[in-house]
């Protein structure tokens, strides 16, 4: 998995995003921002209350690293997240692999860790979770499928590692002056990793709107907002948030 080799990737990352030797004709792009969202909903589950979601990345022909992260602003004890993911596309196909860190979480074989550290990497006792990913985008739809292979996974109905899966279809549009996507999700067979699903289940249905609110001629800040259906647990959400981005 070599997670202690994607950490110094992250940190070469930064400097180059930071540094003002990075020029356009070398060919990468450097992409920095961050989302503030009012709930933090992942795939049809609630993972905490309001937060500060920042990103950071690095792109060269179709492959790109990126980091992740969320932090609540208004509980303390909401779990903080860092995520890293290596990805490549090209045309309408993209692939990758993400690396999920919680500073807590329940670890689905031993139960819950209490003092969750980023460097610790066992098979029982990790907050990691490695996810593998592939997608096509049609233009007019794009369909995913995403599935954890290592660390902190859920398990089956008889306590085996279930590599957890989750794939959805979305649909973007234009209505009214506003950019739309439709999207629906599903978690394909019995897993605890999703909200405890026995079995197919369809576990997101949500319809977000974006639109730019103009604050000067030339800079104008995203304002989105989001309805989340859960029907597998039935759950609704909805949230609202601003894109920070130069």
């Amino acid at each position: 998995m070599k997670t202690r080799k994607s950490f110094g990737l992250l940190l070469a990352v930064v400097l180059v995003t930071l540094s003002p030797s990075v020029k356009a004709q070398d060919g990468v792009e450097a992409s920095i921002g961050a989302d503030v969202v009012s709930q933090y909903i992942w795939r049809g589950q609630n993972l905490g209350n309001a937060a500060i979601q920042p990103t950071v990345g690095l792109s060269y022909k179709g492959l790109s690293l990126s980091a992740w992260g969320s932090t609540g602003i208004t509980e303390a004890s909401d779990t903080k997240e860092f995520d890293l993911t290596l990805s490549y596309a090209t045309e309408g196909f993209h692939v990758g692999v993400t690396d999920y860190w919680f500073d807590k979480a329940t670890n689905y074989k031993s139960g819950y860790i209490e003092d969750a550290k980023y460097f610790k990497y066992g098979a029982h006792g990790t907050t990691h979770t490695y996810e593998a990913n592939v997608g096509y985008d049609f233009g007019i739809l794009s369909v995913d499928w995403y599935t954890n292979f290592a660390g902190n996974d859920g398990v089956d109905k008889d306590g085996d590692r279930a590599y957890s899966s989750y794939f959805e279809i979305s649909a973007p549009f234009k209505l009214a002056t506003c950019d739309w996507k439709a999207t629906v999700g599903a978690v394909p067979y019995r897993t605890d990793f999703y909200s405890k699903a026995n079995g197919f289940a369809v576990t997101n249905v949500t319809l977000k709107a974006t639109k730019g609110i103009k604050i000067t001629d030339s800079f104008s800040l995203p304002l989105f907002a989001s309805i989340t259906a859960n029907p597998s647990s039935q759950k609704a959400y909805f949230v609202v948030g601003l894109t920070l981005q130069p």
